[in-house]
């Protein structure tokens, strides 16, 4: 009898070993943050101060791993081979949709479990006054007037690209693409008068429209932004277009569900937190919390409107 209770009791506690964690054991050991970017950009930037304030409401540090490389594609491939135990998290934007559907790289969104899109960058179609438009609707005018006329400045086959392509395939447009490296590259163009267009964010642009060098026709947010309150959206000038540069939490492909809902809980709690806003306000972008369901849709849908303009966007 004796030889039988202590079996059991062993038997037991092998089994507590064996088990995996449960809701109230995750996490209990740092989270692993894989950031695919360079440091010290914009998304290396809000993604350290995701991993900078997350500990009192995951209870546990998350420390950053840069692994910059081709779009972004190396760190997320590594994140991709990580075991999932919940352990790892990594970071997208849309760049990843496009790099999918550009051939770029094999992996795609759904091969990551989406947990919370955390921050948006709104962004604008900005251009450099002129006499044949004042607005967003005499520039649509005017551009279905004159197809293929109007140059546009964007990162080739990048975000902004894809942009500037849903404004063409939402209202039946033509621009003439005009390539540059980064944002800042593309708006000093403008500035310069090397461009009818780009397409920009307030970081970027908005000492240039405060001066009168550049204007901001419309928004691709959801509502007006604070900082432009007379820039209308595109939704309010007839397009259901949300352009926005969003960057969201992602955890290798099946982690454990207690993993996923405890970081999204987590994240959801710091997204409400004043300090963590203001200094997410302070690096340009706008906290915009969806958890999983949500931005799994939102990225579901816009790799739809990427599929359909795949050919536009090939390098």
């Amino acid at each position: 009898m004796k030889l039988r209770t202590g079996f059991a009791v062993l038997l037991a506690a092998a089994t507590m070993i064996a088990a995996p964690a449960s809701a109230q054991d995750y996490p209990d050991h740092p989270v692993e943050f894989i950031v695919p970017w360079s440091p010290g950009g914009g998304s290396d930037t809000l993604m350290r101060l995701i991993a900078g304030n997350i500990e009192p409401y995951l209870g546990i540090e998350m420390p950053i791993i840069n692994m910059p490389g081709v779009g972004g594609t190396v760190g997320l491939r590594e994140a991709s081979r990580r075991d999932a135990d919940g352990y790892t998290i990594s970071q997208v934007h849309e760049g990843l949709l496009v790099a999918t559907e550009t051939g770029i790289t094999d992996l795609a969104w759904s091969d990551f479990e989406p947990i919370a899109l955390m921050t948006a960058s709104p962004q604008y179609l900005v251009v450099h006054p002129t006499d044949d438009y004042t607005d967003f609707e005499e520039f649509l005018a005017y551009a279905k007037e004159h197809p293929g006329e109007i140059t546009i400045g964007v990162t080739l086959g990048g975000v902004p690209h894809l942009h500037a392509a849903m404004i063409e395939q939402a209202y039946g447009l033509q621009f003439q693409y005009v390539g540059y490296e980064g944002t800042g590259e593309r708006i000093r163009a403008l500035v310069g008068g090397n461009l009818d267009a780009a397409i920009g964010d307030i970081s970027s642009s908005k000492q240039f429209v405060d001066n009168g060098d550049l204007q901001f026709l419309a928004v691709g947010s959801l509502e007006r932004v604070a900082e432009a309150p007379n820039v209308p959206t595109f939704k309010e000038l007839g397009a259901d277009l949300e352009l926005q540069v969003t960057r969201g939490i992602v955890m290798p492909k099946g982690a454990p569900e207690e993993a996923r809902d405890t970081l999204e809980a987590a994240l959801e709690e710091l997204s409400k937190d004043e300090a963590y806003i203001e200094q997410t306000n302070n690096a340009g972008a706008s906290v915009m919390f969806r958890g999983r369901d949500a931005y799994g849709d939102y990225l579901a849908k816009l790799d739809e409107t990427v599929k359909s303009l795949a050919e536009v966007l090939a390098p």
